[in-house]
């Protein structure tokens, strides 16, 4: 931030006031000098209202990440203790749980998760990987600020951690009983917990994803292109399972919206059910896409070993 005028913030001349010496920009002065020089600089920007613009710029992009919750903060911190590991691919569950999902379609989606880490298709697919391991977590969203966790980050490296992943989903998700007060639909809010969740993978990961599934378009909260494009930005794929509604329109499916606007990245996809006894396999084959590894072995072997390139 630059002030017209200001380019020379500390004053010259005597001290205005005692305290050690301290070197700013090369130059050296008393601390004392330093605060009042500081006060001096805050004020004018106060005045030119460039510093009030500024944190209310920074206020409302951080709030998607301020209201996420301590529930949320404290499974993320407890998960990087507990299951610290390296994976071929770190997976981010992010489902919908918006007051438009009933008991129906948080069942299929509860149910539809649990199966699909469990099935023989998902287990071979991961045991053919070079470290023949995953990273997954599950959080549930709606508008923001309404977020759970559900699940923290679990290696999964075989069938026995599927079936402890997939237990704690089935119990602990959501059950579309207690819709009140969960609001609108915020993808830009999935997709930045997602990313956040990513961020703070305490493994390397060759290829990390964010996993969406919904029922509905982004309809509260931030748009979507900012949070979509920051997620990209740090190499992260976005991918979506549209689950169509019994209204949605066939000129405007929901599977075009996230075609366009939401997922992203290196082969992002989007894929619907046909039916609701379609979604567990349709999940299914995602799945199978998302953690098989197209890549060589050296490769993998550079993206796991550094951990710079982790995306």
């Amino acid at each position: 931030m630059s002030l017209a005028g200001d380019a020379n913030v500390l004053p010259s001349g005597p001290p205005l006031s005692t305290g050690p010496m301290v070197s700013v920009g090369g130059r050296t002065c008393r601390e004392g000098t330093v605060m009042v020089a500081l006060a001096s600089f805050l004020a004018r920007a106060i005045r030119s209202g460039i510093l009030m613009q500024t944190v209310r710029a920074l206020a409302k992009r951080a709030s998607c990440y301020l209201r996420v919750g301590g529930t949320l903060v404290a499974s993320v911190f407890w998960g990087l203790q507990a299951h610290a590991a390296n994976v071929d691919v770190a997976v981010v569950f992010a489902v919908d749980y918006s007051s438009s999902i009933d008991p129906e379609i948080a069942d299929l989606q509860r149910e539809g998760h649990a199966a699909a880490l469990t099935s023989p298709e998902i287990i071979a697919a991961i045991t053919r990987n070079y470290v023949g391991c995953i990273g997954v977590a599950y959080f549930e969203w709606s508008s923001p600020g309404h977020t759970g966790m559900v699940l923290p980050w679990t290696s999964i490296c075989g069938l026995e951690d599927a079936k402890a992943a997939a237990s704690v989903i089935n119990k602990r998700g959501d059950t579309g009983n207690i819709r009140r007060g969960r609001s609108g639909t915020s993808v830009s809010s999935a997709i930045d917990v997602g990313s956040l969740l990513l961020d703070q993978f305490p493994g390397k990961a060759a290829k990390k994803v964010i996993d969406i599934s919904s029922n509905g378009e982004n309809n509260d909260g931030l748009p979507v292109q900012p949070s979509r494009l920051n997620a990209i930005a740090k190499g992260y794929t976005i991918n979506a399972i549209a689950i169509p509604t019994e209204d949605e329109n066939p000129d405007q499916p929901l599977a075009s919206y996230f075609a366009k606007f939401v997922i992203g990245g290196s082969q992002a996809f989007v894929i619907t059910p046909k039916g609701p006894n379609d979604y567990t396999m349709a999940l299914r084959r995602k799945l199978v896409t998302e953690v098989s590894m197209n890549v060589d072995r050296s490769r993998r072997m550079g993206a796991l070993r550094n951990p710079n390139s982790g995306h």
